[in-house]
């Protein structure tokens, strides 16, 4: 029932799969892993990121949705992972429960930084789950962290950002 809680015009509930999505769905919800090749705009994400949600909810099902990262998203490029936090902040706009984040070479380490650099350039409001600073990333891991390569390394290598990896967060990792 918590799908029906999504952006119902970003992702509708009663829209039909594609064979390659269902597959995929079927095979990470059995806790296998999928490498999925198909064109593009042909529904790739959906194949991750469904599974992932369902993950999700079930965790909110069973009280034990609480802070860290769940699923980490890597893109090669940072406009492509611009492009996944601007369709995570529609699809998760009515989902106040499920947090994410970019954590790249653009992100801004102090909250009022980062809050006034979003502003600007989105000319709205962050959403409340939306988590825009590397100091909020951190002190408070988002479900979904979305980065590139590059930081990646940064931040499995960092004293302070391997925080994400270890300690009370490190267990939290499914995807």
């Amino acid at each position: 029932p918590f799908f029906r809680t999504l952006n119902q015009k970003a992702m509708p509930v009663t829209r039909p799969l594609y064979e390659h999505q269902e597959r995929s769905i079927r095979c990470l919800n059995r806790g296998e892993n999928a490498v999925i090749t198909t064109g593009t705009g042909s529904g790739k994400t959906e194949s991750f990121i469904l599974p992932i949600l369902n993950y999700l909810f079930r965790e909110k099902e069973q009280g034990k949705l609480d802070s860290g990262v769940r699923a980490l998203l890597v893109y090669p490029m940072n406009a492509l992972a611009n492009d996944q936090i601007k369709r995570l902040r529609e699809l998760l706009k009515d989902t106040p429960d499920i947090t994410f984040g970019a954590y790249t070479g653009e992100t801004e380490h102090n909250e009022h930084k980062a809050y006034n650099k979003f502003v600007k350039l989105n000319r709205c409001e962050p959403l409340p789950n939306e988590l825009i600073s590397r100091d909020a990333i951190k002190s408070n891991p988002p479900h979904f962290l979305i980065t590139n390569y590059a930081m990646l390394e940064y931040l499995m290598i960092r004293p302070g950002d391997n925080s994400l990896f270890s300690g009370q967060y490190g267990n939290s990792w499914k995807f």
